[in-house]
Order: C-alpha cells, then structure tokens, then sequence
C-alpha cells in the first residue's frame, strides 16, 4: 500500500496566462504558493480474490473490471496512460471540498501519478509528475484547465511558473527570509464562500474572449514580477494586498461568470471591515477567497464574516510527497 500526500495551491498572480491558447502566443507568468491542506492518495493492487478487478473510493464507490468502466475521469485516463493492466484499489480523501478554487482536481492527479509510479517502482522527477498531470487533463480528459495548477502540485512552495511560447515550462523558487514569510502569511485570510464550482466550465467562457482581452491579460502577467520584488525588497508588504486588489479588479472584468452579486458582497464587506485586497481563488464564481488583511483588523473582519468559514493555514514547500510505503514505514 502506497499513500501520497498533495498540497492544494494559493495562486497569487498571473492566472489566465497558464492556459496554453494564451502563452503559446504570448508566453505566460504565475505567483503561486502551496498551503498545508492536501489531498491524499492511497493505492494498493487489487487482490485477486475480489470479485472485481478495480475498486475505486472517492465520492463514490466504483466496482469495475475495465478501465473504460470508471467515472472518474483523472483515474480513469492515469491508469489508460501508464498502461496498468493488474488491478488496483485508489482511495481518495482531502482536507478540503472540492471545486473550490485550490487546484484540488490538479492534485489529485498528481498525487495519483505518484502513488502510482511508486507501485509501479518507476521514479518521476517533480517536473515529469507536473508534465504528465498536464497532458492527462489538458488532452485525455479535455478539460479547459490552465498548467500551474500540476506545477504548484508537484513541485510545492512559493514559486513563480513560466510558460513559454514553445511549451516549455520552468520553475523558479522564490526564496524569502523567514521574517519576510511569517510577515505575508499573517495578513492572508482564506474564507470559504459556501459555493462551489466546476472550473473548468467557467475557465472555457474566459478562455473564448482571451483575444479581447490581451491587454488585461498582460497587466496581470506583469504583476508577477511586481509582487516578487514587492516581497524580496523592503517596501511595505501592505502594497502586496494592494496589487492583490488590482488583479482582482482586472480579473472580475474579464467574463461575466468571473464574480457574482454573493462574491461582490462579501469582497466589499470584507473591505469595509479593513482588507486591502483580495481575490477569489482559481476560475472563479465561487470557491475560496483570499483576502489580505492587517492582522490589527482581522477581528473585525470575522465579525463582518461571522456566518462564513474562515480556514487557518501556513506555507508549506514539500510538494506532492510518499507519507506511506506498503512495508509500514513512513518516508
């Protein structure tokens, strides 16, 4: 038995530039750091005396011999791709409900992929779990899905993820004094705005007006490198919720599916109560919502929160990790 654990993302800037319709013709740029809430991955071979081959736990149970049986669509194409014949057992749980702006669907598939590479003994660097979470759901599911959601999953940490026009993807770690990062963690605030949503379904209406909105997508881009130089420089981390602030005004204009009147109401609220900035995390529509808030105002905005929830978090730098192994050690 193998288990894996897989962070869920917080994206900061540059969101709509990993799509490959966008970078592969203008190159693409993202801030995003993984948080200590994760998805977890338990995969074992099936024994031989079940009356299936394939037992698959997630929101449901599946009991199938053939792959081409099984709903869900991440485990069904991983298993397809890595051509695993023997059967299996994947049981899915996570910290977090899903849909909900953190790239949970992404680190499913990479902690899937893991998992699965271990069981199989075949090793996988970060950036191969990454590319291969890409190719699985961007072109076996055929998701509208962008690239940095498998990149923050399997490499973890705060980083920035460049797309190139060719294709390439790299990864660049943003190294911050241990001051600098309890700093930017205290003012966050993650709030859950009771909705969920399909990403991928609210990413294609954004994804079909990306060439009306090229200079849009370029300011956000830009933003990347601000925020960084606003972290690993002296200034006041107070402009960094500022910045958080202007993406988001740029962002909720870019389709009507961005934002709605519950999420304009809670965003205003919180900034009435004394956030900076903010934005809702992932596609949009719902989910979670980051906001940047002085930890002096805080209090005050819980009260003005106080019948939604409000989920504590810290950084976390491991990426995807094997916890378990089938000999009962923890690695």
């Amino acid at each position: 038995m193998i288990i894996t654990r897989t962070p869920f993302r917080i994206s900061f800037f540059g969101g709509g530039t990993d799509y490959p319709t966008w970078y592969e013709k203008h190159g693409g740029a993202t801030l995003s750091t993984t948080i200590d809430k994760y998805c977890y991955i338990t995969v074992r071979h099936l024994p031989p005396f079940f009356e299936v081959k394939n037992r698959i736990v997630w929101s449901k149970i599946e009991l199938v011999d053939s792959h081409d049986e099984i709903e869900h669509p991440s485990v069904r194409e991983t298993l397809k791709h890595l051509g695993i014949d023997k059967g299996v057992e994947v049981h899915h749980a996570g910290d977090l409900p899903a849909r909900s702006g953190l790239g949970s669907s992404s680190s499913f598939t990479v902690g899937l992929l893991h998992a699965l590479h271990v069981l199989l003994s075949k090793p996988i660097t970060k950036m191969g779990l990454a590319k291969d979470a890409i190719h699985i759901e961007q072109n076996l599911i055929k998701e509208c899905v962008g690239s940095q959601d498998q990149m923050a999953a399997a490499f973890g940490g705060l980083n920035k993820f460049t797309f190139s026009k060719s294709g390439e993807l790299s990864a660049e770690p943003v190294a911050l004094s241990d001051e600098r990062s309890q700093e930017l963690q205290k003012h966050l605030m993650l709030v859950f705005t009771g909705m969920a949503r399909t990403a991928s379904e609210v990413a294609q209406e954004q994804v079909k007006t990306t060439h009306e909105k090229e200079g849009e997508l370029k300011a956000m881009q830009a933003m990347v490198d601000r925020a960084i130089d606003i972290l690993k420089s002296e200034e006041d981390v107070k402009e960094f919720g500022r910045l958080l602030h202007e993406t988001w005004m740029i962002k909720r204009g870019l389709t009507g599916k961005i934002t709605n009147s519950k999420v304009d109401s809670i965003y205003d609220k919180a900034r009435g109560a004394g956030a900076i900035g903010g934005k809702l995390l992932g596609a949009g529509n719902g989910g979670f919502m980051l906001l940047f808030v002085p930890p002096e105002k805080q209090a005050a905005v819980r009260a003005m929160l106080k019948d939604l929830v409000i989920v504590p978090f810290r950084f976390e730098d491991g990426g995807s990790q094997m916890i378990y192994h089938q000999n009962g050690s923890a690695l």
